[in-house]
């Protein structure tokens, strides 16, 4: 090395071709550089730049929640949640995260909620956080609920998008889609769905379960459900092994008790709960219930099939704490986090009956069953069809006068 123009340190014998030296030359000529040190020393400068720290974007300051209430296996924290996946929780500690999220509506709600157009950006620090506290084997589970084009019938896509960026920019793997129905849900959006007849009650909510990697930890012969009618009786008459039509094979060993049923991915949970004793302790305590919870059974598949005994569970968006809830029922360690204490209020309401197997809803014997698509009248070609119901088209959303339209 040494020391010429002005102080720069000279660097020897680079070895390039004349191919690339002549290219190196042109480069140097098209962004204004007058010979091929000036260029280089471009690139150094500008490389510098963007590793600077003055021009690195920096994270917002976030607080670590405060420690709310606790038990023998877990901990409820109030306030923001980036900071609990950030500070409060060590990292890759976490063997599942299960969560329900606010949604992405068009409407703003009591707890809290970001617009579809603005839910990527608004999830991206949650999405670092939870990638840093699970474990290499590690599961993420969402329930991701749908949303609507303002003041159009078409659904919004922000559940699907969401999914892609975990995938792609976070290193996600989806280990498999989940869906859960809920065989009690209103129909909505009452515009589309009971005045003017355009679509059918929106029922199924997508759960996705993803991990940092294809091979996460879990078994299928945790969360078996019982055989059904017609499969007890063909273990007693046996299985007619061989080729099937669709070119299955089915063996022998088809026909063995396995102590259950492999279930499938949709998940059929009422939410309609009303006298448990998170309930009963908000309208003692004259409180709100939360909102929007998910169903005892939801967290409760996933807490069977993905962990064991002693595994950390952990919900940054807790709520009333349903999660944590189970967790404790079912003996693994729990973390919730939620913004609001008036949800943490409520939750403390159930651990306070002593027995948490009791909060967990009843399922009616054989389960539920999926209606099949058939009309209820055959006769049905006389209503009409139209575009928008029998009704006038909707006025686009802050326009009078002016008709809705779809981008494109």
């Amino acid at each position: 090395m040494g020391k010429v123009d002005g102080g720069r340190d000279r660097m020897l014998n680079i070895r390039l071709t004349a191919e690339e030296m002549r290219l190196i030359k042109q480069l140097a000529e098209k962004y204004g550089h007058g010979n091929v040190s000036s260029l280089v020393r471009g690139w150094l400068a500008q490389n510098n730049e963007d590793d600077s720290p003055k021009k690195a974007q920096k994270k917002p300051a976030v607080e670590a929640p405060k420690r709310f209430w606790g038990s023998d296996l877990g901990r409820m924290y109030h306030g923001d949640s980036r900071g609990l996946l950030r500070t409060t929780l060590r990292k890759e500690t976490v063997d599942l995260v299960v969560t329900s999220p606010p949604f992405g509506l068009v409407r703003k709600k009591a707890y809290g909620n970001e617009p579809s157009h603005k839910y990527l950006e608004w999830f991206k620090p949650f999405a670092e956080g939870i990638k840093r506290v699970l474990k290499p084997t590690g599961s993420l589970v969402i329930d991701i609920g749908p949303a609507w084009l303002p003041g159009l019938p078409p659904k919004s896509l922000y559940q699907f998008e969401l999914l892609t960026m975990l995938c792609e920019e976070y290193g996600f793997f989806l280990a498999q889609d989940f869906y859960w129905w809920n065989p009690a849900r209103m129909p909505a959006p009452a515009e589309w769905v009971n005045v003017r007849r355009l679509r059918v009650k929106d029922a199924v909510n997508p759960v996705w379960w993803l991990s940092p990697t294809p091979w996460p930890k879990a078994s299928n012969r945790r969360v078996l459900t019982p055989y059904g009618k017609s499969q007890k009786e063909l273990f007693k008459r046996g299985y007619n092994a061989g080729p099937r039509p669709s070119g299955h094979v089915v063996s022998e060993s088809w026909g063995r008790d396995n102590g259950g049923a492999i279930p499938p991915n949709l998940i059929a949970a009422p939410n309609t709960v009303s006298d448990d004793p998170y309930q009963k302790f908000c309208r003692d305590m004259n409180m709100k219930p939360h909102p929007a919870r998910f169903p005892w059974s939801l967290p409760e598949f996933f807490i069977r099939m993905l962990t064991d005994r002693g595994d950390l569970v952990v919900d940054p968006f807790a709520g009333s704490c349903i999660t944590g809830a189970v967790a404790e029922s079912l003996g693994r360690k729990w973390v919730c986090g939620e913004l609001i204490e008036d949800y943490l209020l409520g939750a403390l309401g159930r651990f306070q009956s002593g027995d948490l197997t009791s909060v967990a809803p009843s399922v009616p014997e054989g389960g539920y069953n999926v209606p099949i698509s058939i009309p209820a009248q055959q006769s049905q070609d006389g209503i009409a069809i139209d575009s928008y119901g029998g009704k006038a088209p909707p006025k686009e959303p802050g326009r009078k006068g002016k008709k809705a339209t779809v981008e494109h």
